[in-house]
């Protein structure tokens, strides 16, 4: 890194999350030969990403990038050899993929998901998107927004109640009635 400011950056933002991202990577990809390639593919991601733009929330980023560099090796690892596979009767025949019916469905619900999280408060939406999205902990989504961990906590059961409360009324969730904070 030529650029001082850059390498100060990386220093700082980026370095110190180092062994838990190799803790991650080894736990949820304990089949991955070499991760330490992976970690530097993950780093390059993050530099260009930040070349070209603003990154928000850096560990989160450098996560997301690292698990999508870990799923594209798998992927380009899947490619079969049709020339090395002398019975074809071998390779299976059903897809274990969704059929277009059912990625058209789950298609559909993600955007309704992202519809309902587009409506919350801003706040609201930053801790929910940092939790379920990135898999932050409350102490670390507290950290990065300057706000406390109880207000994580209340914040994000504001978001579940609110995107619950979308779900049912377009007849998708079929919700308990909520108790009255009313005294009876």
């Amino acid at each position: 890194m030529a650029n001082p400011e850059q390498a100060r950056w990386f220093a700082e933002e980026v370095q110190p999350h180092e062994s838990s991202l190799r803790a991650y990577l080894r736990g949820m990809f304990p089949s991955l030969p070499d991760i330490d390639d992976l970690v530097q593919e993950s780093y390059a991601r993050l530099i260009r990403a930040r070349e070209g733009g603003r990154i928000s929330y850096v560990k989160a980023f450098l996560f997301t990038t690292a698990r999508n560099a870990a799923l594209d090796l798998f992927r380009r690892n899947q490619v079969v050899s049709f020339e090395s596979t002398a019975d074809m009767s071998a390779l299976p025949v059903a897809e274990e993929r969704p059929d277009a019916a059912d990625a058209a469905s789950k298609q559909e619900e993600l955007e309704m998901l992202a519809t309902a999280v587009r409506g919350l408060p801003d706040r609201c939406r930053q801790v929910l998107t940092l939790r379920l999205l990135y898999g932050l902990s409350h102490k670390e989504i507290a950290a990065d927004l300057g706000i406390t961990e109880h207000t994580v906590k209340a914040q994000l059961a504001k978001g579940m109640r609110r995107c619950s409360e979308y779900f049912a009324s377009r007849g998708l969730l079929k919700t308990a009635p909520l108790p009255s904070k009313e005294p009876m």
